[in-house]
């Protein structure tokens, strides 16, 4: 039965199947026009998914990616923090849409001696041009460095600037190392041992009774796209083109004639690019509230309102900064600000917070990838009429359930039946009662395959978020999908044989390839990654290349 989009607006605001609709391009790498501007704050993907690694089920991990398309060989200065900026993830635990839980990080590089590493030359003592002068160790990690990267983390809780602040601590005190980038295997013979000794796994968290674990660093890209080729106007045919022994998470049925096989060189990300994560990982029941297992998540960066160029800078400051914080990045679900928000509002949407999206929803309701999709494909895929998904009256209902709401039934704070404050609003969400599926037996496609605890329920590294997001923005809850009873989606029609269901928002006339394989052909696997915080893999060296 179709509902009128503003009766969905009033309605839940979560559950398992929400953000899913959000395309298929490339995650958030600079996608506005503001943000090329500063990448050092630029957010790349947000990862909130219950833990996975043996024994830490009863934690949820939040991973925060900043500074995109890192070339691993990218010195001599590589991809330090920006001290002027906060960087922050947001928790919303009662559903409307306002930050409940903050964690702020904070960033101060300093010149070791205030110099770096200097060398006697002649008469003089003179600073070398590099950040370290030998090799470095988790034995030694500090000998021969020149500059140290050091951090604060705070946990607000109410408003992210009024709000309750704690800085954090861990046994050694309350100031936070990152580690060098993996500068190359001279450098650093042994990156992951020296890496590791920055996990910090003994923070004290106020009012909860388990530490939380702490890393920030450098890691390997793990998100899978077929980057250049989609913003060719998707220079491919995006339809599986076969099955793969190699790839068979994305085998099918109806494999289509001229469509893209699965092969790791499609992707433009995965082994040739590191990004810089933040990651904490918390105790369930320290980022819950009253019982209810949903909680919303995003990820920010904010930086002060005036900024003065510095005729004469110094490594301390290039400029001068003033005023009260201003949000320069947003990011929760993958590909949102890339191509479903318009070139117009890219900017607006990343200084935006959740509780005004609705003034944005036009680009949900009537999305504009679909009719991009039929003017690029509709020859290409043989079809003589539109394959865009139909748009009426009330706009794409299935869109707005997946990306503004959620879907009514067992959403905890989120139901707008027993929470008349829930708010229509883009985040990343995740039922935490649902239990962590082990590294080994993660679906690719997450919960669309009947992997309860995989994309769009929050997101695990491992999850094809490009993959998913094309098909559902094509249309796929038009059609039936392989959830059986376990949304316990009031109204919907379950077909018992084949465990199917017809979730009501479309019909499957009115999404004539919703049904297809749609894929950019970049895939992706759970046990690529690590079973282990901070899951994403130790990033390229620099050196051999």
């Amino acid at each position: 039965m179709r509902r009128p989009i503003n009766k969905i607006l009033q309605g839940s605001s979560a559950i398992l199947l929400c953000a899913l609709a959000t395309t298929g391009g490339a995650s958030s790498h600079r996608e506005a026009p503001g943000i090329t501007e500063q990448p050092k704050i630029d957010a790349t993907d947000f990862y909130m998914f219950r833990s996975y690694e043996p024994e830490r089920s009863g934690y949820v991990t939040l991973i925060a990616n900043y500074q995109p398309l890192q070339a691993p060989y990218g010195g001599p200065n590589y991809f330090t923090m920006d001290p002027d900026a906060i960087y922050e993830i947001h928790i919303d635990n009662d559903g409307d849409a306002v930050e409940d839980i903050t964690f702020q990080f904070a960033f101060d590089n300093s010149l070791v001696g205030g110099t770096g590493v200097q060398l006697p030359i002649g008469e003089e003592v003179v600073s070398i041009p590099l950040r370290a002068a030998g090799q470095l160790s988790a034995g030694m990690p500090t000998a021969a460095l020149g500059e140290t990267e050091q951090y604060s983390v705070t946990m607000i809780t109410g408003d992210r600037r009024s709000g309750d602040a704690t800085p954090l601590s861990h046994g050694a005190g309350a100031v936070f190392t990152k580690p060098i980038d993996n500068v190359g295997n001279k450098t650093l013979p042994d990156y992951d041992a020296y890496a590791n000794a920055y996990i910090y796994d003994d923070v004290s968290l106020p009012g909860c009774a388990a530490p939380a674990k702490v890393f920030v660093g450098q890691r390997a890209e793990a998100f899978a796209v077929n980057l250049g080729e989609v913003f060719d106007l998707v220079n491919l045919v995006p339809i599986q083109g076969g099955n793969s022994v190699s790839w068979p998470q994305y085998d099918t049925g109806t494999p289509f004639t001229g469509g893209i096989m699965q092969d790791r060189a499609n992707d433009d990300l995965i082994g040739a690019a590191n990004v810089t994560s933040i990651a904490i990982e918390v105790p369930i029941d320290c980022l819950t509230a009253g019982g209810d297992p949903v909680i919303g998540g995003w990820t920010t960066a904010s930086l002060p309102q005036a900024e003065l160029e510095d005729p004469s800078p110094t490594y301390e400051a290039t400029s001068k900064y003033g005023g009260a914080w201003v949000q320069q990045s947003r990011l929760s679900a993958p590909l949102v600000n890339e191509v479903v928000i318009g070139l117009p509002d890219k900017d607006l949407f990343n200084a935006a917070e959740p509780t005004q999206d609705s003034a944005l929803a036009v680009y949900v309701t009537n999305p504009t990838l679909p009719a991009l999709i039929d003017i690029l494909f509709r020859e290409a895929v043989g079809s003589s009429s539109n394959i865009a998904p139909t748009v009426d009256a009330d706009g794409r209902n299935d869109l707005v359930a997946a990306f503004l709401t959620g879907f009514t039934g067992p959403n905890g704070p989120f139901n707008a039946s027993s929470n008349p404050d829930a708010v229509a609003s883009e985040m990343m969400r995740l039922n935490t009662a649902v239990a962590p599926t082990p590294r080994a037996d993660q679906h690719t496609f997450g919960l669309v395959a009947e992997d309860l605890a995989g994309f769009p329920n929050g997101r695990r590294p491992g999850d094809d978020t490009v993959d998913i997001a094309l098909r559902v923005v094509m249309g796929a809850l038009c059609h039936p999908v392989p959830l059986g009873a376990e949304l316990g989606v009031p109204g919907a029609v379950e077909d018992t044989e084949s465990d199917l269901v017809n979730l009501g928002f479309c019909t499957p006339d009115e999404a004539p390839v919703g049904n297809q394989p749609l894929t950019d052909g970049a895939p992706l696997r759970a046990t690529e990654l690590g079973n282990a915080f901070p899951y994403l893999n130790s990033p390229l060296a620099g050196s051999p290349n």
